[in-house]
């Protein structure tokens, strides 16, 4: 697979020999299963290995066939080692294998040393976020798994807005909501689905409770649907009742504003912070600023909250083809609060511009 083959090439260019893939997003994306436990061998020479326990694959397939051209799989019994062990223990067999290079940062302690229990004539390396950084841009593929994933999102969000929403809980609705994710053809939730009213919305990451939606609150809601194993995430905040009071309609329109903002600034080279400072600018001057996340956006693809971060420490810039959230929001404790989040794609201005995969309307709507 190519996208093996590259990063083959870049970690032996780099004089590195064998890697073991072990972090669940990383093995996906260069084998193309998912497989709970499962960990990637990729040989010198182009012989990389699947490994993983006796289980079936997630996603409802039936796992790769035994052997693909140059990926071998191998299905270990019940009573082998963990497979990142059995991993290692192959890599140590292969004449001239001396150097492994694995994911220090999806390690745990435990696990690094039972790596070099098993192979103690291997040195371990640190292959770093190799991988990540390699998935930052997305091919089409990838992308048209996404603008999928963005579309069911939509569709169940919108279906509920046509419902009666008053004296429902929040729980009752980010239940609703994730049976219509399934119902139009969702793999799965990108995330836990997040719905707060009144002196809950706006919060970010609340798990639904038992409050009742009642006339005159916010009513912001947070969601995303899991298609091919491609997440999306979309945010809106609505009113409940026939008009929204003076001081919601200010604090919408300053988050509206802060989010076009931050929308408009994507644009190949420019700076991760630079996205965030355009988003968090109009929400400081306006004297929000002490209610503000840590960050205002972030990737997405085979995991929510994926490289790049977009937040005032952020280093790096901006490719095309990287698809991104951009999600300013601001609570007032004891009030509630405002979320609009959005993900787009990186594109050049020649191209248009950012392409906007989240669809459903951003108007202050009275339901």
């Amino acid at each position: 697979m190519a996208r093996r083959s590259r990063l083959r090439d870049r970690w032996t260019a780099a004089g590195g020999e064998a890697a073991l893939v072990s972090r669940p997003a990383n093995v996906r994306y260069l084998t193309g299963w998912s497989a709970p436990g499962a960990v990637l061998l990729l040989g010198v020479d182009g012989h990389d290995t699947l490994l993983s326990p006796a289980v079936p694959v997630t996603d409802g397939r039936t796992g790769p066939p035994c052997s693909t051209g140059d990926l071998h799989r191998t299905v270990l019994p019940g009573d082998a080692p963990d497979p990142a062990v059995a991993a290692a223990e192959l890599a140590a067999s292969r004449a001239g294998t001396e150097l492994l290079a694995v994911e220090e940062h999806d390690l745990t302690v435990a696990r690094h040393r039972a790596l070099a229990a098993a192979a103690p004539r291997l040195r371990l390396a640190d292959l770093g976020r190799a991988v990540e950084q390699q998935r930052l841009v997305k091919d089409e593929e990838e992308l048209a798994a996404l603008r999928v994933a963005a579309e069911i999102t939509d569709h169940a969000l919108g279906e509920l807005l046509e419902s009666i929403l008053v004296g429902r809980t929040e729980r009752h609705l980010a239940l609703e909501l994730e049976r219509r994710l399934m119902d139009h053809g969702a793999d799965g939730l990108a995330f836990p689905t997040c719905v707060g009213t009144g002196r809950n919305s706006g919060l970010p990451g609340h798990r639904p409770g038992d409050r009742r939606v009642e006339e005159g609150d916010f009513l912001s809601v947070r969601l995303g649907a899991r298609y091919r194993g491609y997440r999306c995430q979309v945010g809106r905040t609505f009113v409940i009742g026939p008009a929204p009071a003076d001081w919601q309609i200010e604090l919408y329109e300053l988050v509206f504003a802060a989010q076009r903002a931050g929308r408009e600034a994507l644009l190949p080279g420019t700076e991760y912070r630079e996205i965030d400072r355009a988003a968090r600018q109009p929400l400081e001057a306006a004297g929000y600023g002490d209610f503000l996340e840590a960050g205002t956006g972030h990737g997405v693809g085979l995991e929510i909250g994926e490289d790049p971060r977009l937040s005032p420490a952020a280093m790096g810039k901006l490719d095309a083809c990287v698809p991104v959230t951009v999600e300013p929001g601001v609570h007032l404790p004891g009030r509630g609060g405002v979320r609009i989040d959005d993900t787009l794609v990186v594109r050049p201005q020649a191209d248009g511009g950012p392409e906007l995969l989240t669809i459903t309307t951003k108007e202050l709507l009275a339901l």
